[in-house]
């Protein structure tokens, strides 16, 4: 295990940069996942770390060890592609030890290293089948297993799970996060997965056009999201175009004049509120209280998510704990929406909102 560490890294192909000056470090053991919609720069980013792409500046230290314009074979990564990348010629076993034959270990070495790995992975008894007979799931898990017999200094996942069904995948994340933490790995993931990703990191870095948007923990990129396209990325958000009123004043595009932090942005501005901050029913314990009607229901099994428009403008989306039998509003009912003026954050300027429905809709 060893520390990683990257400065100014910047890959560009002709006049595009696919990633620009990203400086990050990951210490001794840590669970790193890189964030982003497809073509934000990330999986460019991991396969610079392994080598495969060489920068255009910058540089990338392994254990302190300068080794930005190494070979992929020259560096101590361990790295699990989104394909597997499998040898269908070959057994698991023999998958396994490709790479420390390539090391040249001695035999006996690479036997009990092998057995080792598959060991940790839970595939003691699959050593002689072939790719073909193995499920996407046991595939998974013996290019793991590949990557994890050669004992890198940092491991690598490029999207590891995007070829697995929704259950098998949140099994399979929650496996990998386990071995992480016994084995002490530092580890780099991808992905655009933003449950996987809440679920196995220590820290998140989300990415947008090649560079690092923000770098925090769960909480910080949801609770404190450090613009626009983080909050609409990170969790989901429902966006209110408008302008800052007053120091506590926000005003909707609608013309609704909302109670705000406005925290000293002035002019043209949005407000993010998250779904599961939002109330229905009459209460006079929070700062904005208004009228709505229901356009849509979708009944989502542990909540009810509701679309509510407020203005021929605004609309907002709510979401609601699934109570059984209680009774549920219904397209076309009268509700009251209400939120506390810390529910909102406000950020200066507006978005794409057709490019940030299709970020938060990406699916693994």
């Amino acid at each position: 295990m060893a520390q990683l560490e990257l400065r100014d890294l910047s890959k560009r192909y002709g006049e595009h940069y696919a990633v620009r000056s990203v400086s990050l470090d990951v210490a001794d053991g840590e669970f790193l996942v890189l964030l982003g919609p497809s073509g934000c720069g990330k999986t460019t980013t991991l396969r610079m770390i392994a080598g495969f792409v060489e920068p255009s500046g910058g540089s990338a230290r392994i254990g302190g060890v300068d080794v930005t314009y190494l070979p992929p074979w020259r560096r101590n990564t361990g790295m699990v592609f989104q394909s597997y990348a499998l040898f269908p010629h070959m057994t698991v076993a023999e998958n396994v030890a490709f790479g420390l034959e390539m090391r040249k270990l001695d035999k006996s070495e690479t036997a009990a290293r092998s057995a080792e790995a598959l060991r940790l992975v839970r595939l003691e008894g699959y050593s002689e089948r072939l790719p073909r007979q193995l499920s996407g799931g046991q595939q998974q898990r013996v290019a793991l297993a590949r990557a994890l017999a050669i004992r890198p200094d940092v491991l690598l996942l490029d999207e590891p799970l995007s070829n697995l069904h929704a259950k098998l995948r949140e099994e399979v994340r929650i496996e990998i996060r386990e071995l992480q933490r016994q084995l002490g790995l530092t580890t780099v993931m991808v992905t655009h997965d933003q449950e996987e990703a809440l679920t196995v990191a220590d820290r998140l870095v989300v990415m947008a056009d090649g560079e690092i948007r923000q770098i925090g923990s769960q909480r910080d990129l949801y609770e404190r999201p450090a613009d626009r396209f983080v909050a609409g990325f990170v969790g989901r958000s429902t966006f209110l175009d408008g302008h800052v009123a007053a120091p506590d004043a926000f005003e909707t595009a609608g013309g609704l004049r909302l109670a705000s932090l406005t925290q000293g942005i002035s002019g043209p501005a949005s407000l993010a509120l998250r779904p599961e901050r939002l109330t229905l029913g009459p209460t006079n314990a929070l700062d904005n209280r208004l009228p709505g009607r229901v356009e849509f229901v979708s009944y989502l099994g542990a909540v009810l998510e509701l679309h509510v428009r407020l203005s021929p403008a605004d609309r907002v989306v709510v979401q609601m704990p699934n109570r059984g039998d209680a009774a549920v509003p219904k397209v076309g009912d009268a509700v009251e929406v209400g939120w506390p003026r810390e529910a909102g954050l406000v950020f200066a300027g507006q978005g794409n909102p057709a490019i940030e429905r299709e970020n938060q809709n990406v699916e693994a």
